[in-house]
């Protein structure tokens, strides 16, 4: 055998798809007020009420976290006077993690009823709590995908393969960022969540020695 064998290249792609377990909820407050005072405090208030009832439904303390905190001066312009505060802005963001998908509608309604108007929906997102096992499936059909690509080569060649010379994972390889479906019940004023499947991606370069 040689010191430098010949080789091929290839990389393989794999996806494997399963129903998610975990969902994050991104919830912001704000509250208009003619002070700073009040609508600090009024804000502190409506979140309060939401982590409250959060809680009450079941979400964890520890996947209840806050971020963002603001308090901003509100302005419009008049001729003659130029900039004038009309009121001030106060406004914090929580991120939620719900882990029982079945009682997600009803959580989400509960923190919409405990902030009332101050609330702000900004987006959820569908994943994985252990996403390992997701992930080893689709790793495991980027190698089979390698593998049947480089024995296809191998054969118009006129080689066979030989031993593996170095695997490398793709730097795009990352867990699934999947958008919620969200529909309005038709009895009910809440909105329902429709889990549906996520997927994983997977992508794998393999060198392999080539034997006459």
């Amino acid at each position: 055998m040689t010191d430098n064998p010949r080789s091929i290249s290839v990389t393989g792609t794999g996806t494997a798809e399963a129903a998610p377990d975990l969902l994050t909820l991104s919830v912001g407050v704000e509250c208009r007020r003619e002070t700073v005072a009040e609508a600090y405090s009024e804000a502190g208030t409506r979140s309060a009420a939401i982590t409250s009832a959060l809680r009450q439904n079941g979400v964890a303390s520890a996947d209840i976290s806050t971020s963002g905190l603001n308090v901003r001066a509100e302005v419009n312009w008049q001729d003659g006077r130029g900039q004038i505060v009309t009121g001030y802005l106060a406004s914090s963001m929580l991120t939620i993690r719900i882990r029982s998908l079945s009682a997600s509608s009803q959580i989400i309604a509960a923190a919409v009823a405990a902030g009332g108007d101050a609330v702000r929906l900004n987006g959820l997102s569908l994943g994985f709590a252990d996403p390992a096992a997701v992930e080893a499936r689709a790793r495991e059909v980027a190698w089979q995908d390698a593998r049947t690509t480089a024995t296809h080569y191998a054969a118009l060649s006129g080689a066979g393969l030989g031993r593996v010379l170095s695997v490398t994972q793709q730097v795009g390889f990352q867990a699934p960022v999947p958008v919620a479906k969200m529909q309005r019940a038709v009895a009910a004023e809440s909105l329902t969540v429709e889990a549906g499947e996520s997927s994983v991606t997977a992508t794998v370069g393999v060198v392999w020695e080539l034997l006459d």
